[in-house]
């Protein structure tokens, strides 16, 4: 059994487990349950009803937070010839072909998305054991292995706060919103560009209930429950 901390069990002591709170409350309880010192970063975390093993269930996509993670992330560029030009013109930290591959052999990952033109794909390939565990490798179904022209977008939209989130395989979604640092109408934005996403990205092979539950926290904090059905109506428009 996992043993908390005085901080936790105090914080706990204000999030009711058998309650499912509106989304606008739970994001301001998540606030004030923060016990950490430092600016926790705010998750979300959805069971889905969905099989992990079955190809046609799977769930993958791309959220756009509308006020970023609260950091400045790190874009590294899989590119050569013009592509690289492009890729150094649209602001990418690191770009690159063989020395970058080269490097990450090494050991080097100190950098937090990674985006890769088509043609450069049968040499970065090989990273999937490195890049693959630190859910950094480029794939297309995450949009990140562009065309040449669409670099300049793609790294802009990393740099905005471009979230992935993909079916785990304990059929469990994790995905950051941001920390704790941030306002609740920040976080509530963040929290709906994030269930519209993968509302939208439900699988044709999904049966019966798609979303099971859903919770948000701290990374140090307590889970609050959301009600289900308020989380799902999330929309922007």
């Amino acid at each position: 059994m996992v043993k908390h901390g005085k901080k936790y069990i105090e914080a706990s002591k204000k999030v009711n487990p058998a309650t499912a709170y509106q989304p606008q409350e739970a994001v301001g309880l998540v606030k004030k349950v923060a016990p950490a010192k430092f600016d926790e970063t705010v998750e979300l975390h959805l069971r889905m009803g969905l099989d992990p093993r079955n190809a046609a269930q799977q769930v993958r996509g791309v959220a756009l937070l509308p006020h970023g993670l609260g950091k400045r992330v790190r874009v590294l560029v899989f590119a050569q010839g013009e592509a690289e030009r492009v890729a150094q013109g649209a602001g990418a930290d690191y770009v690159g072909g063989e020395d970058l591959i080269k490097k990450i052999e090494e050991g080097w990952v100190d950098f937090d998305t990674a985006i890769a033109i088509p043609e450069m794909m049968g040499k970065v390939g090989k990273l999937g054991k490195i890049l693959g565990r630190k859910g950094l490798m480029p794939n297309p179904k995450s949009g990140t292995v562009v065309p040449m022209n669409d670099l300049p977008r793609v790294i802009e939209d990393a740099r905005k706060g471009r979230v992935e989130y993909k079916l785990d395989r304990t059929a469990i979604i994790h995905v950051p919103l941001g920390k704790v640092s941030f306002d609740e109408k920040m976080l509530m934005e963040n929290l709906t560009a994030v269930m519209e996403a993968v509302v939208k990205a439900k699988p044709t092979g999904a049966k019966g209930q798609y979303v099971k539950s859903a919770y948000i926290t701290t990374t140090m904090g307590p889970g609050i429950k959301l009600d289900l059905s308020s989380a799902l109506a999330l929309n922007a428009s």
